[in-house]
């Protein structure tokens, strides 16, 4: 038997649906195909933006036909649309040929709901308001070697009023160190090469009162995992970032000189309105912190256009921060209406057109930024992680720690190694470079 998996939103997600590869494996689904030739295919939905949710809606329609004509084939919706308050019914009434909706704190059990639907006809259909157990049973299949995710937490306490995580994917909850580093161990023992430990707010690691090691304690015992490794960690909310956190970034090789911190305004009064709890002068300080200990730390952040009730002036605080900082890459987004949130029932909500005008201002700066960096890496020698093979421009590509994606020739597959390349070519984001052979 085959399956397909359709993920959308962020690297949580895509590690997610390795998790649901893994179950779909132990129910006797052995290989992963074209949805044509899928005997269960699974959503793994996000609805932290409506695009999302609209894309997966529009998916999920076309396959209308496919169910048709093929009474057998199972169609599963999971995820954090699925677990939004309402969507599973809305689910079924817009879909009705859907066999099982699952929420995000039912994914464990997906492999039971795949058992019943088997013995019976009518759908299934479970969304617990909590989870009831753990993923670390989950043997994932994993499908981004020589990256690997690894989940060190989660949930969301922050509730940020623009966001619907908390409310889809609960409270905090930690993993144990021993098992997060066991893991680390066996995956570093497979041959991977860059591990990403991911949590909504990786800072907070071990808030809940349930003691043992704190974030920093925890990446330094990572780092300090024997083999040739990088490690990288997302996300990092600003409130809780420390100055031990930038110690321990300094004191390994294997951390990536690269930290993710979203700003999403540079207007103290809009984030007070997103209950951020920083201020902007609090934000500078933590990056003039951490390139005290790393002058060399790049830094990406996420930020939103067009907060209800956000001023002209408010918005240029924010290109004026983006400018202050010298980013590397931000991830921007125009400001996105969710049901259930706080900020979707404050007053002045922001115009479609004001938003997309202020959005394009704030990339062309970003843009400009980020040319102006790669520019730099011209005659330089960096060191990539290879990490995959561009069939249309026939060359190896690979990311250096600043996550800069680099490309270059090679007469044999380098995928899973790294490679010095020295830098030829700039093109915005991305380099082109020669590989540096060694000698012997």
């Amino acid at each position: 038997m085959n399956y397909h998996i359709v993920t959308y939103g962020c690297q949580m997600n895509v590690h997610e649906s390795e998790k649901i590869a893994g179950i779909l494996r132990e129910k006797g689904y052995d290989t992963e195909t074209p949805p044509e030739e899928a005997d269960i295919i699974v959503f793994n939905t996000c609805c932290i933006r409506e695009n999302a949710e609209n894309h997966a809606f529009g998916n999920i329609g076309a396959l209308k036909k496919l169910k048709k004509k093929r009474k057998d084939l199972i169609i599963a919706v999971g995820g954090c649309m699925a677990q939004e308050a309402g969507k599973a019914q809305l689910l079924r009434e817009k879909f009705p040929f859907i066999d099982i909706v699952f929420g995000t704190h039912n994914l464990p059990r997906l492999g039971e709901f795949i058992d019943r639907k088997r013995a019976q006809k009518k759908a299934v259909v479970e969304v617990s308001e909590a989870r009831e157990e753990t993923e670390d049973h989950i043997a994932p299949v994993r499908t981004s070697y020589p990256n690997a995710w690894v989940n060190i937490m989660y949930g969301c306490n922050n509730f940020c009023t623009y966001c619907i995580v908390p409310y889809v994917r609960g409270r905090e909850r930690s993993r144990r160190a021993e098992d997060i580093l066991s893991e680390v161990r066996a995956l570093v023992a497979e041959g991977y090469k860059e591990i990403t430990l991911l949590g909504q707010n990786v800072n907070s690691y071990n808030n809940d009162g349930g003691g043992g090691m704190s974030f920093p304690e925890l990446l330094d015992a990572v780092a300090s995992v024997e083999g040739k490794f990088r490690v990288r960690f997302m996300t990092s909310h600003p409130k809780d970032f420390t100055e031990e956190l930038a110690k321990v970034m300094a004191k390994h090789e294997k951390i990536c000189r690269l930290l993710h911190l979203p700003v999403q305004s540079g207007s103290n009064r809009i984030l007070s309105l997103m209950n951020r709890r920083y201020t902007r002068e609090k934000y500078l300080s933590e990056i003039e912190m951490l390139r005290r200990y790393l002058p060399e730390c790049e830094v990406t952040t996420d930020i939103i256009v067009g907060f209800p009730s956000e001023t002209e002036e408010e918005f240029e605080e924010t290109v004026r921060l983006v400018k202050e900082v010298k980013f590397a890459s931000a991830f921007t987004f125009v400001y996105s209406r969710r049901t259930g949130t706080k900020a979707a029932e404050m007053p002045d909500q922001i115009s479609e057109e004001v938003q997309k005008e202020r959005i394009m201002r704030l990339v062309e700066t970003v843009n400009a930024q980020t040319r102006e960096l790669s520019a730099k890496y011209v005659g330089r020698t960096v060191e990539i992680l290879c990490e995959d093979f561009d069939e249309k421009k026939g060359l190896y590509l690979g990311r250096d720690e600043f996550g800069r994606m680099g490309y270059f020739a090679s007469d044999r597959n380098r995928i899973g190694e790294f490679v010095d390349l020295r830098i030829v070519r700039a093109n915005g984001i991305s380099l082109f470079g020669e590989e540096i052979k060694t000698q012997g």
